[in-house]
C-alpha cells in the first residue's frame, strides 16, 4: 500500500538541500548553509552523502584565495527526488 521512502532523501537537511538545488542552477556552500540553518560541519556530512548517492555534484575551487564550495543538482537527483514526492504523496490518499 505504501510505498518506500528513498531514505537518502527522507532526512530533513539532505531533502532541505536537494529542494534548494532544484530551484538554482547552482549554489555555494555558505548559501546553502544560511538557507537550511545548518551547521558547516553537519552540512558538510549530508553534503557528502548525497555526492556519494549520485543526487548532487560538488565542484571544489579556491576564489581569491579562499575555498569555495560550489554544489548542483545531478540528473539522478532529480529524478530521485520526483520518485520520492511521488511516493510520499502514497501517505496522503488513503485508500479503503
Amino acid at each position: 500500500m505504501f510505498k518506500e521512502l528513498d531514505p537518502i532523501l527522507h532526512s530533513q537537511l539532505r531533502l532541505a538541500v536537494v529542494s534548494l538545488l532544484l530551484s538554482v542552477k547552482e549554489a555555494e556552500f555558505t548559501f546553502i548553509r544560511e538557507k537550511t540553518n545548518s551547521t558547516a560541519g553537519n552540512l558538510s556530512v549530508q553534503i557528502n552523502k548525497l555526492k556519494e548517492a549520485g543526487y548532487i555534484e560538488v565542484l571544489k575551487q579556491f576564489k581569491d584565495n579562499y575555498p569555495q564550495t560550489i554544489c548542483k543538482i545531478a540528473p539522478q537527483g532529480i529524478k530521485a527526488f520526483e520518485a520520492y514526492v511521488k511516493n510520499l504523496q502514497s501517505y496522503l490518499t488513503i485508500k479503503k
